[in-house]
């Protein structure tokens, strides 16, 4: 007798596909989808190291060097780089499944310029959106004797194929520690902060032509090298960050001011993070803070939104994490703090590493730290310090990983690397 499977059929079409597939995700800008570093894989590896192979779906060498964060749509990843040799900014597209390069295009050619020993030629990590790639370089010139060196903020597009769409020069820069951007979406516009000791801004682009939609002045033209993160809270979006001598929350729709906290530094680096009650900042130079900040203000709340503060195990460079209800902090000097989010109760502090220069991410419950040496630390967050899993890459590493698919993507010192199963089809 033969069956009717039609109703089975039906009803097995309307199940939720497995975890794994509904969770995956691209990586799409600095600190992934949501710009805080998480993701919401689950399957993500936890084991490898790159010395003996283990784990390792596929390495590839890069040409030229850089900070810069890769980043991941679907079957491509992109990378921007600096070939020092003949001074050229590149970005580059590589296959996710076979690590091999598909095409490599130079954004501009300028004298290098000055910078922290600890920055690169190359360190904004660029973003897209499906359709087009974009990325932000100096282009240096030596009209000045000053110590820093003056140039135009280069904004580019390219199409997934490689091919420019638009070049821009929105505004000036200038810097003795370097230059370093990473622009952000939201919805029509592509918004780069400017920060530097001059006259800067944070424009907003039109994202198919690059024409400047508006432009906010920052009031104390100080260097800082924030990436800001976009939430939308009780009716109001707000882009968040800090730099300038002040933290701030804009309206991403056109630059105006939502509110600002003054200080409670001079020079910043690491993005916010948000738990969806308070944001979280950690900075700076040359007094280091972490506060937590109430994001239901207006105008100038440095007296009345702060709900806690502290001086202790503060970072300058790496972005902090929430995961749950933990925020962690991996400072400069190798230094990680576990907080309890809502009241800054440090449940932990341990020394993890030498040096950080990038920042965490997590995913499925636990926060991985990446130091200066290429080795990842995997933490479990809670009361008790938990080290899960200790996976070396073989080189160093400053860039942030970038998690899509179940795979980890890490930008090393001289090579780009694919952690996790062999081909994310199968």
């Amino acid at each position: 007798m033969v069956r009717d499977l039609t109703p089975l059929l039906a009803i097995l079409l309307l199940l939720p596909a497995p975890a794994s597939r509904c969770q995956a995700e691209n990586w799409p800008g600095w600190r992934g989808p949501r710009g805080d570093g998480t993701s919401l894989e689950s399957d993500v590896p936890t084991h490898w190291n790159g010395t003996t192979g283990e784990n390792i779906a596929w390495r590839t060498p890069i040409l030229g060097g850089g900070h810069s964060s890769a980043i991941v749509w679907k079957d491509q990843i992109f990378v921007a780089t600096c070939l020092q040799q003949d001074q050229s900014r590149a970005l580059l597209c590589v296959d996710r499944h076979q690590g091999t390069v598909v095409w490599q295009r130079t954004v501009l050619k300028s004298p290098l310029e000055k910078k922290h020993k600890l920055n690169s030629y190359a360190s904004g990590t660029p973003v897209t959106d499906g359709k087009r790639v974009y990325t932000a370089f100096l282009e240096a010139d030596f009209g000045s004797q000053e110590e820093r060196t003056p140039g135009h903020i280069v904004v580019a597009a390219y199409d997934l194929d490689g091919q420019q769409k638009w070049l821009v020069r929105p505004g000036r820069f200038a810097s003795i520690h370097g230059f370093c951007t990473s622009p952000v979406l939201f919805n029509n516009l592509l918004i780069v902060n400017g920060d530097h000791d001059g006259d800067s801004f944070v424009y907003g682009l039109d994202k198919e032509t690059g024409q400047t939609v508006w432009k906010r002045p920052r009031v104390h033209k100080t260097r800082s090298y924030c990436t800001p993160i976009i939430r939308d809270i009780e009716g109001r979006t707000q882009m968040v960050f800090s730099g300038s001598k002040c933290v701030v929350s804009l309206d991403p729709h056109d630059g105006s001011e939502h509110w600002r906290i003054e200080g409670p530094t001079e020079q910043f680096v690491a993005s916010l993070v948000y738990d969806g009650t308070l944001f979280y900042l950690t900075a700076g130079f040359p007094e280091r803070h972490i506060l937590a900040i109430k994001p239901d203000g207006h105008g100038n709340v440095t007296d009345t939104h702060i709900v806690w503060r502290t001086t202790r195990g503060c970072s300058y460079v790496p972005s902090p994490i929430v995961e749950g209800p933990y925020l962690l902090v991996a400072a400069d000097n190798g230094i990680v703090s576990c907080f309890e989010a809502a009241t800054g109760h440090r449940f932990w502090i341990e020394r993890m590493a030498p040096h950080y220069s990038a920042s965490a991410v997590s995913a499925h419950g636990l926060v991985y730290l990446t130091d200066d040496e290429g080795v990842t630390k995997i933490v479990r967050p809670g009361p008790e310090h938990d080290v899960v899993a200790v996976n070396e890459l073989g080189e160093r590493c400053y860039s942030s990983a970038a998690v899509s698919n179940g795979q980890i993507f890490f930008r090393g010192e001289k090579h780009l690397y694919c952690i996790g199963k062999q081909d994310p089809r199968q």
